[in-house]
């Protein structure tokens, strides 16, 4: 009597290949996952432009302007500490948070907005901004005509109106009380918009995410020898 081979399917054996099959699967989706997320952070950060070197990261300074070129309420743009990343510096005609000069009320801030990453306008007291005749500022302020965001800037751009989640960074300034010249030596916290996780407030995170995703702006070289003031500004948020 011939006879043949035949393999026996057995259930338990059938059920438990299913379930290995199911947990490779699963896996191997979950690691996709994170290939897409690892991939994500990857290109949501630009590497610093000091990444693989030894020399540490620091703050460039650099001449924005002399007092005798400055009028009250008249803004001067320049960019700092990226030549992409504009700002604005201000004699504000009143004493102000982190002012500096004879009178305490040269500010400087970026210009870039908290919420969604416009340029905002400088708006003095009594002003009203182009795009809203109807608003009439109390104080010096900035006002950001996309979504109506407003910073007091007498007060270290604090939120007084919008959407922003925060105040606007403050470009720290040293003033040669010899020369009338106003350096822009670094920046407050937060990050500027669109420079490493929104608001950032560690020091040296903030020094980090500024100096990266664009060209630093030259900074003086020489030393001098002259007396300056300047003010070191903590940030609230």
């Amino acid at each position: 009597m011939g006879s043949t081979d035949k393999e026996i399917e057995n259930p338990e054996i059938d059920g438990s290949k299913r379930n290995f099959l199911k947990l490779v699967l699963t896996l191997g989706g979950l690691a996709t996952l994170g290939s897409v997320a690892s991939m994500f952070r990857i290109l949501s950060f630009v590497p610093s432009p000091n990444a693989g070197s030894t020399t540490p990261l620091v703050w460039p300074v650099v001449l924005i302007a002399n007092l005798s070129d400055l009028q009250a309420g008249k803004p001067v743009p320049f960019n700092y500490p990226l030549e992409e990343t504009p700002n604005i510096l201000v004699k504000l005609g009143q004493p102000a948070k982190g002012g500096v000069g004879p009178d305490n009320d040269i500010v400087a801030f970026s210009e870039i907005c908290q919420h969604l990453g416009c340029v905002y306008a400088f708006v003095g007291s009594g002003s009203s901004p182009d795009c809203n005749s109807s608003y009439r500022a109390s104080g010096p302020v900035g006002y950001c005509c996309c979504h109506g965001s407003i910073y007091d800037l007498a007060n270290g751009a604090k939120v007084v109106g919008g959407p922003a989640p925060r105040p606007v960074p403050q470009v720290i300034l040293s003033f040669d009380a010899s020369t009338g010249n106003i350096y822009a030596t670094g920046m407050t916290a937060p990050t500027i918009f669109g420079h490493g996780p929104p608001g950032t407030s560690n020091p040296a995170s903030v020094l980090q995410d500024d100096l990266t995703g664009g060209t630093v702006v030259a900074g003086i070289t020489t030393t001098t020898t002259t007396t300056t003031t300047s003010t070191t500004v903590s940030s609230s948020t």
